[in-house]
């Protein structure tokens, strides 16, 4: 690094400096942080532009806050000139990442990758410029080794080393199996960095065995060793759990204004500044101000919420939108009112039905047992009526409203 660094102007410099404090802002481990100053310099002395990949495996295709933690890190690499290599691993994606999981993934089929990989596009144009990426599938290559070169490619690392793997440890502890291909998936994933001959690797803490093996492989093959990059995960809206669809605790990307702003009026006040700092376009001292502003008294925590809520949606969904979801917001939950747009179901149904029955056929709940919980803790009200009688039976008319917790509206039209 010294030699490159004599090389360097005085505003190159500058610039090494000023890159570096971007990218490493935010970032919960650097693998080695020399090694990627030490790559920006290069970059700049060289005139060339960095390789930054993001390997995807489509199995989850609907995108929360919580993917965009790596997504607004990549978007600064990009913004810097950087080349951005999206990965969709096609062929992987047909085993399924073993990552935290205590049994193995069902492998997916080419029609769910396909769906998937589009759907996953769509989404991340709302962080990233599309226009500017490289696009690769992984079973462009991997699908062209032969049986031979796979077992060269196992006999370049040891079973002790991907024993290491967390998940394989606690499989074993508790007696669970571990199929014999699972030990294949690092394998690829480290693979495809030395075809996409990558500087920089990104992904969450949860990605830190798999993105290692891009280091790895790349120096069996006698490559330049990717540096990576990983990214603190973010809780849900459960504070506890990661953020996840399955877990029910997330805001995806791609729900209305109102939801959206809804669901982050419920983020803990503990996680305030960690959602402030990964999944907004604050600055740092912007952030700084308003935890001052918190810490002083200045600033109200529930202020502080809806200025959290405000800029989430009007990064996904423009100013108008989140100067709207917010006013509906302390309509309907500061002052109880009901808002004026809400889905609109048309009813074909009997004219009269039992309550637990209306609630799941509306979609609003996802069972009868879960309907029956949910008027028994008073979360159900219909016309503004709280709902108290699990045998109720429900007239239908024109115009009924229908609302379950805070934020489930729906309007009935016969």
């Amino acid at each position: 690094m010294t030699e490159v660094k004599r090389q360097l102007t005085e505003e190159q410099v500058i610039e090494v400096k000023r890159q570096m404090a971007i990218y490493t802002h935010g970032v919960q481990d650097i693998i080695p942080l020399e090694e990627l100053e030490m790559k920006v310099a290069k970059s700049l002395l060289e005139n060339r532009p960095l390789k930054i990949k993001l390997g995807l495996d489509p199995s989850a295709p609907d995108v929360h806050l919580g993917h965009t933690v790596v997504l607004k890190k990549m978007k600064q690499f990009q913004e810097n000139g950087h080349i951005i290599q999206l990965l969709i691993g096609d062929f992987t994606g047909k085993i399924g990442d073993p990552t935290g999981k205590s049994v193995a993934r069902k492998p997916l089929t080419n029609e769910e990758v396909k769906h998937n990989a589009k759907t996953y596009f769509e989404q991340f144009g709302k962080v990233m410029d599309m226009d500017k990426i490289e696009l690769h599938y992984n079973s462009k290559w991997l699908s062209q080794l032969n049986f031979e070169d796979v077992i060269q490619l196992a006999g370049k690392i040891t079973v002790a080393r991907l024993m290491e793997r967390d998940d394989f440890e606690e499989r074993i502890a508790l007696g669970k199996p571990i199929s014999l291909h699972e030990f294949f998936y690092p394998l690829m994933q480290g693979y495809d960095s030395v075809e996409l001959e990558c500087d920089i690797e990104l992904g969450g803490t949860d990605q830190h065995f798999n993105i290692l093996m891009g280091r790895h492989f790349q120096e069996k093959f006698g490559k330049e060793k990717q540096v990576a990059m990983l990214m603190p995960l973010l809780e849900g809206l459960d504070g506890v759990e990661k953020m996840s669809k399955s877990k029910k605790n997330y805001i995806g990307i791609g729900e209305s204004p109102q939801e959206m702003y809804g669901k982050a009026m419920s983020i803990p006040d503990k996680l305030m500044n960690k959602y402030f700092e990964l999944v907004t376009d604050f600055t740092p001292e912007q952030i700084e101000t308003i935890n001052k502003d918190i810490n002083s008294g200045e600033l109200h925590p529930r202020d502080a919420k809806m200025l959290l809520g405000q800029t989430i949606v009007r990064m996904y969904h423009g100013t108008e939108a989140a100067k709207k979801a917010e006013k509906q917001f302390i309509s309907v939950f500061q002052k109880g009112a009901v808002p004026d747009e809400m889905p609109v179901v048309e009813w074909k149904g009997n004219l009269e039905i039992p309550v637990l029955d209306f609630l799941v056929e509306l979609n609003l709940l996802s069972s009868k047992s879960e309907a029956r919980r949910m008027i028994e803790n008073r979360g159900v009200k219909i016309n503004g009526d709280k709902i108290e009688e699990t045998e109720l039976r429900v007239p239908i008319t024109e115009g009924l409203v229908v609302q379950v917790g805070k934020r489930k509206f729906v309007r009935i039209k016969m």
